[in-house]
């Protein structure tokens, strides 16, 4: 099962490309819906969410799936310049793309940095439902330990040693060919988010992680904050629980009840 691709250009004029699976009437009467998922760092729409199986799982379901690639990876635009990435710009981005698309009714979910994105943007926004995957509470109001490490990983590129704490991130992002310098501003424009606030969301939100992924901090803390969150152990570590079909099956589980 294939995805087709389209451009979007945000609110700025950086030009997304977006990958979608499923029916476009998704959402009507037929009981189909639309969900948008997106990726996490250093990753994109296909590594994260078509390769393995996932989308294929919730369009065989009957789901319209939406999956960006975040500004600065995968096959969407990457500018230089620190302009191009104000404070938060990925949750701008998305904000501009469900516009786009009109939609009033609809799910959200992300892995990783996409789960970060889908917390700050649930203060904002009333998706029927949320899905944070592969994050934790510390990933959501530490960031700056998170940044610091991606950021020395960055800087370490070229020199790390295996047995790095940063050899696994820079392996990934040499296959994922990251470009650095745009990386290095989207790292910068991110900011925590506190637990008052997300206190305050009421979307019913799934929490799910790897059996072995704590790289986010403690994802039950996160779920037990969450005023309707529901916490979901999936096999794995943070890097190998994207790749096996349980993180798919709990997703639907999740949409579908």
């Amino acid at each position: 099962m294939e995805a087709s691709k389209w451009d979007f250009t945000s609110f700025d004029g950086v030009k997304l490309k977006i990958h979608e699976m499923g029916q476009k009437d998704a959402g009507q009467a037929n009981g189909q819906r639309t969900v948008i998922l997106l990726h996490g760092l250093f990753s994109n729409a296909d590594t994260n969410w078509i390769k393995f199986g996932q989308a294929a799982l919730l369009v065989e379901a009957g789901f319209r799936v939406i999956m960006p690639d975040l500004r600065a990876h995968g096959e969407s635009e990457a500018p230089h310049e620190e302009s191009a990435y104000p404070h938060d710009v990925l949750v701008k981005d998305v904000l501009a793309l469900i516009d786009h698309l009109d939609l009033s009714d609809y799910d959200l979910g992300g892995f990783s940095l996409g789960a970060r994105t889908t917390a700050k943007l649930l203060p904002e926004i009333k998706p029927r439902k949320a899905v944070l995957a592969g994050m934790g509470l510390e990933g959501l109001s530490g960031w700056n330990r998170r940044q610091g490490f991606f950021l020395k990983a960055i800087e370490l590129r070229d020199t790390a040693k295996r047995g790095d704490p940063h050899w696994m991130a820079i392996q990934f992002m040499k296959t994922q060919e990251v470009d650095t310098v745009a990386a290095t501003h989207l790292l910068k424009s991110f900011s925590d988010m506190e637990p008052d606030i997300i206190r305050t969301i009421e979307t019913p939100t799934l929490v799910v992680c790897g059996s072995e992924d704590r790289d986010n901090g403690d994802p039950e803390a996160l779920a037990q904050l969450l005023p309707n969150g529901q916490y979901v152990v999936v096999p794995g570590t943070h890097m190998s629980s994207v790749t096996k079909p349980e993180l798919g099956q709990e997703i639907l589980k999740f949409l579908e009840a």
